[in-house]
């Protein structure tokens, strides 16, 4: 009687774990960066960006042409200098030219906080309704095509058209 119960012990387990193992899996993908193109919003976000851009080059122009203003003139009249002018010249270049590279620096990551301040509504919309997608549609994992890891695709579902009706797009 104790080697039956131990057996169908054995059984009930090799039956759950089969049964466990043959739980179905839903794939689905999507293109992220279709769906960013047409997603509502972006285009404003864009464009204030551009924006933004625009104004920071034409900060740093400004003070590319000052410094190449000042070089030339520096370069016209450096035979006439004194050496404690032509010093306090060069020092003057050098201190401009360390702004002017500073700027840059800091214009760079002021664009990049500018991107994320714009886009990241945007993102998190898109992230949800895809979420919300799966979940509606009993999917186990969704990826992403536009991220080019996806080597294999067999039996998954682009989600895309659910994602775009979820978020009302056409």
């Amino acid at each position: 009687m104790k080697k039956s119960f131990v057996l169908f012990l054995v059984a009930m387990f090799a039956f759950g774990t089969a049964t466990f193992a043959q739980k179905s899996v839903k794939l689905g993908h999507i293109n992220s960066a279709d769906l960013m193109q047409i997603m509502p919003g972006k285009d404003s976000a864009q464009s204030a960006f551009e924006a933004e851009v625009k104004l920071l080059e034409g900060e740093l122009t400004a003070m590319q042409e000052e410094l190449q203003k000042k070089y030339t003139d520096y370069q016209e009249r450096k035979a006439q200098m004194t050496e404690l002018i032509r010093t306090t010249k060069e020092q003057e270049l050098n201190d401009l030219n360390q702004r002017i590279q500073s700027y840059q620096q800091s214009a760079q990551q002021k664009l990049q906080e500018k991107e994320k301040e714009l886009l990241q509504p945007i993102i998190d919309r898109a992230k949800q309704a895809i979420s919300d997608v799966a979940k509606e549609n009993g999917y186990t994992y969704i990826f992403d095509t536009s991220a080019g890891t996806l080597l294999y695709q067999q039996d998954s579902d682009d989600i895309l058209p659910l994602v775009k009706k979820k978020l009302g797009l056409k």
